[in-house]
């Protein structure tokens, strides 16, 4: 895994005049359209890049994208990769890896989520403050490499206090309303059925998703420093639960893209 990462660190670099990004995001369904906020410099296709897996969701673009937004250097993943995919957690999360290498120390996640807050409603924007791990397995399992991090993780705050305080106060200014929670991660593809949906919400969750937590798992193994995003695209109970689907999901994360994007940018610059 070593190796990998820094053979694909080389070449990134050598692609992008060894460009050194402030922050990493990466881009979950329906939101790709973030790239316009960024004054692009380089775009690497997955598919060109050393070691990188290519992903195969509809909505996710599959580049690597290099620019700024004001004085901020940015590197988006247009477009991640899942377990359900037929990846391994190592091949998922490996792209984090690289972002820690290349130089970033900050890195923000958004996905889409099935709401199970009774306080939620579709088109919803959720901070999270925290995440429950129900995936089958684990980013970390196997051989640990102290050059990475430790073992053994603190998991005490996955997610930064400082960046989530900023964001809400930015949030306030821009007249955004967004929700907090805990996100759940389960394995997909399948959409969650009702009993998982209630499930979910007595374990102490408030939304559920096929993503995020393995990423978020290895930035703070490297030590980064961790915002998550997730748009409520659907609600997990009885009177919605039939209509749930990946065009539906994709068109409410597309409405709103526009406050993720606004919400995202700004914090960015602030920072």
């Amino acid at each position: 895994m070593w190796n990998k990462v820094q053979e694909t660190v080389s070449f990134i670099q050598s692609k992008t005049n060894s460009f050194k990004p402030d922050f990493g995001v990466i881009l979950g369904s329906g939101l790709g359209n973030f790239s316009e906020d960024i004054q692009i410099e380089y775009t690497l296709a997955y598919k060109d890049i050393p070691n990188f897996p290519v992903s195969t969701v509809e909505g996710h673009k599959g580049a690597l994208l290099f620019g700024s937004i004001g004085s901020k250097k940015v590197m988006a993943m247009q477009g991640r990769f899942h377990f359900y995919e037929g990846y391994n957690m190592q091949e998922v999360t490996f792209p984090v890896r690289v972002m820690k290498y290349l130089g970033l120390q900050n890195l923000i996640v958004s996905n889409a989520s099935g709401g199970v807050n009774s306080n939620f409603v579709v088109g919803d924007v959720m901070i999270i403050t925290d995440h429950i791990n129900m995936m089958p397995e684990h980013p970390l399992r196997g051989h640990n490499d102290e050059r990475f991090g430790p073992r053994f993780v603190n998991m005490s705050e996955p997610y930064s206090r400082k960046l989530i305080l900023k964001a809400k106060e930015i949030a306030k200014e821009l007249n955004i309303d967004v929700k907090e929670g805990v996100y759940v991660g389960l394995q997909g593809p399948t959409f969650e059925t009702l009993a998982e949906y209630k499930m979910v919400k007595a374990i102490g969750g408030d939304c559920v998703g096929m993503s995020t937590v393995p990423e978020v798992i290895v930035a703070k193994h490297m030590d980064m420093d961790c915002f998550g995003i997730s748009v409520i695209t659907d609600m997990g109970d009885v009177e919605s639960i039939e209509e749930v689907n990946h065009e539906e999901v994709l068109k409410a994360a597309k409405k709103a893209e526009p406050h993720v994007r606004e919400l995202i940018r700004n914090l960015i610059i602030s920072i």
